[in-house]
């Protein structure tokens, strides 16, 4: 018969040898987690700069998302373990005379500034990257790589010099254009309509100008018929920034089947967006749509307005935000759209480029230090290791080096 007390004591043995298998259990990082961290997580569009010219705003610091209205700086991008990121120096549109012109173009050189200025203040945590190469070796050292994108071709200020201007400033791609139809092109949700019925010879210049340099040429906000003339112009695959199915929801700023399929053929890639509205048709909240209606109204659909204008538009703009919150989106609808895109074309032509700071939050994802949980649902669909490298990075670097071997960085 065994001891009493060496029963007593076996036992406990047993139970501590179990707390600590339980515990390992938790502490041990899952499937999703190891995949997360291993792989190369990019961003392809952000609109983190319109923060950056707020003196209160500090790159480096930990923001909480409900109270500042901030998705992305340093620290929550270390904790999202999001290693590379395009910073979009974005203009709105204005009318298009001299003075237009060039108050616009000064405006996105201030964004450059502010962009380089912001990083620089942190080179043990991040840097200006401009090549493909950059992210990894940054990955490598735990830095964040900040790349840098225009937003709006209208920047151009109508000279083709300035492509190369702001090529030599970093920016490795341009959206041709925004919400409205510029001296590009024609714009997807224009109220006005076609006005150059798709691509202007002005915009064909700067297609082919893009191609000498390597800028990747963006087609998120252009209009279908200006999209398909970007494809015959440029020598070059392309990719849609942030941009969804339009199978899966049907508005002009995602692309349709057809548009995939040319996008492939294209060897082109289109980056899936978090934008609520652009990933599923939102529930009615007839008060809210009628408070927005009435501040774009108020401030001419913002285009035409001084940066004065322009922060108080957004500060009545967070106003109306919390008071009537938006019905978001859930990460599960991330992930349809990135399944709608690889049963229609496959999955070497699919990323993420979520316009945080630019109206993207969904439930599971409100910032970037959530994006994880984009990389867990990947999982739970059986998407395997390498194929989520693809999604999260691998595709878009392709498209980049082949861009990108244009020039003499490589």
């Amino acid at each position: 018969m065994q001891h009493p007390i060496k029963t007593l004591a076996v036992l406990l043995l047993v139970i501590a040898m179990a707390g600590c298998s339980q515990s390992n259990k938790q502490t041990s990082p899952s499937k999703a987690e190891k995949i997360h961290q291993a792989v190369l997580t990019v961003d392809t569009h952000t609109d983190t700069p319109l923060n950056l010219r707020d003196p209160d705003f500090d790159l480096g610091e930990r923001h909480n998302p409900d109270s500042s209205y901030s998705r992305i700086d340093l620290p929550r991008m270390e904790e999202g373990q999001m290693d590379a990121s395009f910073f979009a120096v974005y203009v709105g549109q204005r009318e298009r005379t001299p003075e237009s012109h060039r108050e616009v173009h000064n405006r996105a050189l201030s964004l450059f500034e502010s962009i380089r200025e912001s990083v620089g203040q942190y080179p043990e945590k991040a840097a200006v990257a401009t090549n493909p190469k950059d992210a990894y070796r940054l990955e490598k050292e735990n830095k964040r790589a900040v790349y840098i994108g225009v937003e709006n071709g209208y920047a151009l200020g109508g000279e083709l010099a300035n492509v190369k201007k702001f090529y030599d400033m970093g920016a490795r791609y341009i959206t041709l254009c925004h919400t409205s139809n510029n001296d590009l092109c024609d714009s997807s949700t224009d109220d006005e309509g076609p006005e150059h019925n798709g691509l202007s010879d002005f915009g064909e210049d700067v297609v082919k100008k893009m191609n000498e340099l390597g800028m990747i040429i963006d087609v998120s906000h252009i209009s279908d018929k200006s999209f398909y003339d970007v494809l015959e112009v440029s020598e070059d695959p392309i990719m849609a920034s942030h941009s969804c199915a339009r199978a899966l929801r049907d508005h002009p700023r995602n692309l349709s089947d057809e548009m995939l399929l040319a996008l492939k053929e294209d060897g082109g890639v289109i980056q899936i967006c978090l934008v609520s509205s652009y990933l599923k048709k939102p529930e009615p909240q007839p008060k809210r749509d009628s408070a927005f209606a009435a501040l774009r109204e108020k401030y001419n659909h913002f285009n035409d307005l001084t940066e004065e204008e322009m922060a108080k538009a957004r500060k009545e703009w967070r106003l109306l935000q919390r008071k009537y919150p938006r019905k978001l989106a859930h990460v599960k609808d991330i992930v349809d759209h990135i399944d709608h895109v690889v049963k229609t074309i496959g999955i070497d032509y699919v990323g993420i480029g979520t316009d945080f700071d630019g109206g993207a939050q969904v439930n599971g994802c409100r910032d970037v230090s959530e994006i994880p949980n984009i990389t867990r649902e990947l999982v739970k669909r059986g998407y395997t290791r390498e194929e989520i490298e693809k999604i999260w990075g691998g595709n878009f670097m392709r498209v980049f080096r082949e861009v990108n071997g244009n020039t003499k960085e490589g």
